[in-house]
């Protein structure tokens, strides 16, 4: 895999939510698992079988240490949730108005936000009428799928 393909995606994971990604490439596989700091993994399926198996197991050991829970924010309202995993965006461009801001009312319906996945765009809209009383992402950050994204009451 390309270094700088992998820079990038160590990156990605320590820029957002997600704790651990795992791509696998005709050259092999790569697995990045967050923790104080990400660590990376990249092997091809020969080079695992040479690997002495004093690393192997240090490589395990690692993975299940850096691969503890991540804390979700507690919230109190009903929460509106990403239906994918993908990228946040609060405004249909870069330099728009937002869709929604604290204190704003939304009805049932009413689009929120954006999440990109795949180049293409997805309006996400709010599944209760009220008052945004929370915005839990940043514009921008990547989002998993299930993540709350707004809080409404």
């Amino acid at each position: 895999m390309d270094l700088r393909k992998l820079k990038t995606l160590i990156d990605l994971v320590s820029e957002s939510n997600v704790s651990e990604l795992e791509i696998t490439e005709a050259e092999g596989k790569v697995r990045i698992v967050k923790g104080g700091g990400a660590m990376v993994q990249q092997y091809a399926q020969p080079m695992q079988m040479m690997m002495p198996a004093t690393m192997q197991a240090q490589n395990v050991a690692a993975t299940d240490i850096a691969a503890s829970p991540v804390p979700v924010p507690v919230a109190v309202g009903h929460t509106v949730k990403s239906p994918m995993v993908g990228t946040f965006y609060r405004s249909a461009s870069p330099g728009a108005k937002v869709f929604v801001e604290i204190g704003d009312t939304v009805k049932e319906g009413e689009t929120v936000c954006i999440i990109e996945a795949m180049k293409i765009l997805n309006e996400i809209e709010a599944d209760k009428s009220g008052t945004v009383t929370q915005i839990l992402c940043e514009n921008g950050q990547a989002v998993e799928y299930g993540q709350p994204l707004f809080v409404i009451e």
